[in-house]
């Protein structure tokens, strides 16, 4: 059940993964735009990388931290989560 994890309600669970995961789509498409201005290869990763981790959050906030790092870690999701990690 999604409530078990965490004394946030429900909607406050899909608000906050909306605003998490529209400033990760922001983060990364602004981090690709960067991408062509001198030096923007580091914005590029920067950007792009609190993208990545605000999407990451946007999730945690519909299944709670630990029933996603669990998942995350599943064998057959483990290679796939290694190689963004790194």
């Amino acid at each position: 059940k999604v409530l078990d994890a965490s004394t946030l309600s429900f909607g406050t669970r899909v608000r906050w993964f909306a605003i998490c995961f529209v400033a990760g789509i922001v983060c990364s498409v602004l981090g690709t735009a960067l991408l062509w201005l001198p030096k923007g290869i580091k914005l590029f990763a920067l950007f792009y990388t609190l993208g990545n981790i605000a999407a990451l959050a946007s999730t945690c906030f519909l299944m709670g931290p630990l029933k996603q790092l669990k998942a995350m870690f599943e064998s057959k999701r483990l290679i796939a989560t290694v190689v963004m990690l790194v």
